[in-house]
């Protein structure tokens, strides 16, 4: 397959999502289901988040360099949401969020926790920061619906012991607190006390899951599996994962973009996609001893991850605090060093999402509707009949309408945030009807972004950069406004340092 194949049929892919996502409006489509009038089991919950999987590192979003024959399988058992995402493109506050179904900033996490003192910073260190047990978690609902609950692997939301996951509704948590880990021989905790381990990380969690699986097969469960895959660095991975992508004449996208790194990119990508494959394989057994131990079809399986990720994309790696990829770097700023990259692309933001019920949720369906990982609490906690507290703020919707019925489209644009602290600073809002996508940066001038989705699905073109049509002028007045309507709503502090009509 030649290089301009694959990305323009990947681009074309995504072009189809993104149309029919603004189209629905006036498609025949259903826009809800009565769920009083579905009457359905509480579901075990096997909630599988790993760490930077991009929306195109699924064999089953049509990139055909991606090696992952369980998570396609998993698919077409399942529901495939290409429009899911995530409010954050970064580990802590987009993992906050998932938990709370609230923005990052309402919890005070705005960006990774930074607790560690070689990493460099431009505002200091957190070592004080974490989830305050104050906000409800749907594990915390689930665990008083009945519900034995676990976590193994990743936390990143605080290391102290006020900020620790049985203190959020966990009965159990096996893994590391802090946000890096390696991926082989992990210090893991296990049962409160922190073990040397040996093998590669992503074997080592999910055999902790599979014995999960197996001491609670005769209990409701709901356990949550946050893989440390395929954060970087990527390697070391098992032989049998890195093989396919040793002689694989690995095609990057945007290849022609100026001064690109092609040899680090193709590096890059080669020992990412293996990272991929080993989570892969770890799905392949999970699923397995699901079926072994009889719990495939009365357990709900979830996979997705905490935010996306960019190799060689518009000339940089990483994600929402990306990392040019460049020969030679472009200038830098006092609040954006040179090699900084922070953005709010698409390939940082979706995430791939598959959802498996037999029996309940159709096999093999597509749903274009744009859930968040805001939406995640609602719907569990809805799944498993519990019940929220009433003063809680909820910013999700329940998706099960949509599990139920592909063609329940529940939402069309998507709305994101993210204020850099350490490796760069900013303070952007980004607001997609799934036409067109406007970025705020209302801390740095003149690095607003605005891209035309339907044509240009892989945001290689900053129109702002261009003259503007009335069209596209009206279009970004009007994402402007919806813009600070949501910072409002959500009583963002970034509001109170802006001008109510400033444009920036």
């Amino acid at each position: 397959m030649t290089l301009t194949v694959l990305y323009r049929g990947l681009a074309l892919l995504l072009g189809l999502f993104l149309s029919a996502c603004a189209m629905q409006s006036n498609a025949n489509v259903k826009k809800s289901i009565n769920l009083q009038d579905v009457n359905l089991p509480q579901p075990n919950i096997l909630f599988i988040y790993t760490d930077d999987q991009a929306p195109w590192a699924l064999g089953h979003s049509g990139n055909k360099q991606a090696i992952t024959p369980h998570l396609d399988k998993l698919a077409s058992e399942g529901l495939y949401l290409p429009n899911a995402y995530a409010t954050t493109p970064v580990c802590s506050p987009s993992r906050a969020g998932l938990l709370t179904s609230q923005y990052g900033y309402e919890l005070g996490i705005d960006d990774w926790i930074n607790i560690n003192p070689k990493a460099k910073t431009l505002t200091g260190h957190q070592f004080g920061l974490g989830l305050d047990s104050q906000y409800e978690t749907w594990p915390e609902v689930l665990q008083n619906t009945g519900y034995h609950t676990g976590i193994i692997g990743k936390w990143h939301l605080g290391k102290e012991d006020k900020f620790h996951p049985t203190q959020h509704g966990y009965d159990e948590f096996t893994g590391f607190r802090e946000g890096g880990a390696a991926s082989a021989n992990p210090l893991l905790e296990v049962k409160g006390v922190e073990t040397k381990h040996k093998g590669l990380t992503v074997d080592v969690l999910t055999d902790y899951a599979v014995e999960f699986l197996k001491r609670n097969q005769d209990n409701k469960f709901a356990l949550s599996l946050h893989l440390r895959a395929p954060h970087y660095r990527f390697l070391p991975v098992a032989p049998e994962d890195a093989a396919p992508f040793a002689d694989m004449d690995i095609q990057l996208p945007h290849p022609d973009y100026p001064g690109l790194n092609t040899k680090r990119a193709t590096q890059l990508m080669r020992e990412y996609l293996s990272s991929v494959k080993g989570i892969d394989r770890n799905m392949g057994r999970l699923l397995a001893e699901l079926k072994h131990l009889g719990l495939a079809d009365n357990t709900l399986v979830v996979f997705t991850s905490d935010h996306g990720y960019n190799i060689a994309h518009n000339g940089m790696w990483h994600k929402g605090n990306g990392f040019w990829l460049l020969n030679e770097n472009p200038a830098g700023t006092d609040n954006i060093p040179t090699g900084q990259r922070p953005n709010m692309y698409d390939n940082s933001i979706k995430v791939p999402t598959l959802v498996r019920w037999p029996n309940v949720i159709k096999a093999n369906s597509v749903n274009l509707s744009t859930m968040s990982n805001l939406d995640w609490f609602p719907t569990l906690v809805s799944l498993a009949k519990g019940k929220i507290s009433k003063d809680n703020i909820i910013r999700g919707q329940n998706f099960v309408p949509a599990f139920l019925d592909e063609n329940v489209i529940l939402s069309t644009d998507y709305y994101a945030t993210y204020t850099t602290l350490h490796q760069s600073l900013t303070q952007m809002r980004m607001y997609s009807d799934g036409k067109h996508k406007l970025i705020r940066d209302f801390k740095n001038t003149g690095r607003d972004e605005f891209y035309d989705l339907v044509n240009d699905p892989q945001e290689t073109t900053n129109l702002i950069k261009q003259t503007l049509s009335a069209k596209h002028r009206h279009v970004i007045a009007n994402f402007d406004r919806i813009i600070r309507q949501k910072m409002q709503n959500t009583h963002d502090p970034v509001l109170s340092e802006l001008k109510p009509h400033t444009e920036q």
